[in-house]
């Protein structure tokens, strides 16, 4: 009332307040009917019922007509990808967030489709404050939600799971397990990983209810400032991923280049971040994500082969005569650090939603996902105790610095494992670039080159930011890898996902109850490991022997 009441005084014709929500296709009359009432609903079920249908009174109009809804209605895309880049191709969007550059012009029929400009809450509306004739006003936002039904099986989308867990922060969990303990490490990492995966099952049934990305459900639930929340959050967390592998690829980098050199050539963390932007600002550059695939089976292939000769090395450790075991069962003094590397091992929300869409079945997603969920845990307990066994107290962050430098093979491990992680990067970056673009870019850069060239110095801007950050965490990369899972993940996890589960679903006593202790055990530990591994890295580094050293 109070928007249409200040409609009234501007001068513009009142509106109510809704949201555009696009529903997967009616099982039944009165939900087809509830379908129609959205905007863009009627022509939605027309092309619908055109395709299924044509007119029965001339086979050549039908054919046509079928033809043509064939064209506009494209068939969804199979779940079943070669790598995480081609999914983000298919799909477009991460955690239900549009990932494409909207560049095309908008046809005459289209300057007024609630589609083309976004939901009915934004601030600004074309038809409301420009000309009737003309150049369209602001461009709107567009929520993009899983392009129909989805024709996935349930393997499938479980090998898409797995593949977009399993990155390189597991390299950074046996220095976690140092900084924790062997028992209590593992016993941590358990419980995350069953928190994990009820915080992903909330967020699951909350889009069941909701259909909509992970933060227009916050913007429907609780308004403008969740979705930016969220947003916020997701942003921090690929930037904070940018930063952390930026870290790990230059010390790998310094490290090959001191072995090959035989400790003749020193080069230092700062100007090997420095020298990564080469790479990062013309890929950052980049609007159609597919072009960024040709990375993507580098990447999964030399993360494959880095795991698989660490764990033949610290089993050939293990099993050497003279081996001693050096581990403690719990650290008092750093298990904070383990908490957010755990969670920033685990974190993998933005990729619940368009995977649940894309599967025939997604009433089996919950199954699914906890198969997967048991898979990864273990293979992080594993890489953990196996590789903190073998090196105990002598354990690196990056736990490939613990490899034999003056071996040839080692060395060439670590070298392509630095370009996988250094071409994949700009991965990570490109959804916090696209939020973040939509957020303050109203118009396209297509064909306007002073707009396209304020993105193109705004994705710049970005890359130096990322390299800073990475330049002040390089001293410590386990506790900045901590406060990245700590200040931006744990509350994607553990935050979020119970909020909007207590407004959308939650009915009976139990379920709140569950959801609360969840937000209250979410927001306590964001604050308590954040402060407490700030406080360590006040307290200064401590200083890791390298394989030159003396």
């Amino acid at each position: 009332m109070a928007q249409e009441a200040q409609n009234s005084v501007r001068g513009r014709p009142a509106r109510s307040q809704s949201f555009a929500v696009v529903r997967p296709e009616p099982e039944d009359e009165s939900e087809n009917i509830q379908n129609i009432k959205v905007p863009g609903g009627f022509r939605r079920d027309f092309l619908r019922r055109t395709a299924e249908s044509p007119a029965p009174d001339s086979r050549q109009t039908g054919s046509r007509t079928a033809s043509a809804v064939s064209k506009a209605v494209k068939p969804p895309p199979q779940l079943f990808t070669n790598n995480f880049i081609e999914f983000l191709t298919l799909y477009g969007h991460f955690a239900g967030e549009e990932l494409e550059e909207d560049d095309e012009v908008l046809e005459p029929d289209e300057y007024f489709s609630s589609d083309a400009y976004g939901d009915a809450d934004d601030e600004e509306e074309f038809g409301e404050s420009s000309a009737l004739l003309g150049t369209p006003g602001r461009r709107k936002r567009k929520h993009k939600t899983a392009a129909g039904k989805g024709t996935s099986s349930a393997m499938n989308a479980a090998l898409l799971l797995l593949k977009s867990f399993v990155g390189t922060g597991v390299l950074f969990l046996p220095r976690a397990f140092l900084n924790g303990g062997m028992l209590f490490s593992s016993l941590v990492l358990l419980g995350m990983a069953s928190i994990s995966y009820l915080c992903f099952i909330l967020l699951g049934e909350t889009k069941k209810h909701i259909d909509a990305s992970f933060g227009d459900i916050g913007g429907v639930l609780y308004g403008k400032w969740m979705r930016a929340a969220i947003l916020g959050s997701l942003v921090l967390s690929q930037v904070g991923f940018v930063s952390a592998y930026t870290v790990f690829t230059a010390e790998n980098l310094q490290a090959f280049v001191l072995a090959v050199t035989n400790c003749r050539t020193y080069i230092d963390i700062k100007w090997m971040i420095l020298m990564q932007i080469i790479v990062f600002l013309p890929l950052s550059l980049i609007r159609d994500i597919s072009k960024l695939g040709f990375t993507a089976l580098i990447a999964d292939a030399f993360i494959l082969l880095g795991l698989i000769y660490l764990f033949y090395y610290d089993i050939y450790t293990i099993a050497a005569p003279n081996f001693k075991l050096d581990i403690t069962l719990f650290n008092p003094s750093s298990w904070t650090l383990l908490i957010g590397t755990a969670i920033f091992t685990f974190e993998g929300v933005g990729l619940i939603i368009p995977i649940q869409d894309g599967m025939k079945h997604p009433q089996k997603f919950p199954f699914v996902l906890f198969v997967v969920m048991i898979i990864i845990t273990v293979l992080f307990s594993a890489a953990g105790i196996v590789s903190y066994a073998a090196y105990g107290s002598k354990t690196k962050t990056v736990v490939l610095l613990n490899l034999p430098q003056d071996d040839r093979t080692v060395n060439g491990v670590q070298f392509l494992y630095s370009v996988a992680i250094l071409l994949s990067t700009p991965l990570q970056l490109f959804p916090a670039i696209r939020i973040l673009e939509t957020s303050l870019f109203s118009r396209s850069g297509k064909y306007n080159p002073y707009i396209k060239w304020q993105k193109n110095a705004f994705r710049f801007f970005l890359v130096f930011v990322c390299a800073l950050i990475a330049w002040g965490g390089a001293g410590d990369l386990d506790k900045f890898v901590s406060l990245v899972g700590s200040f931006a993940c744990v509350p994607l996890v553990y935050v979020y996902p119970p909020m909007l589960h207590l407004k959308a679903v939650a009915r009976t006593t139990r379920q709140r109850v569950i959801d609360y202790l969840i937000i209250v055990f979410g927001a306590v530990g964001c604050v308590y490991t954040t402060v407490l591994t700030v406080q360590q890295w006040a307290g200064g580094s401590v200083h890791e022997p390298g394989y030159c050293d003396a």
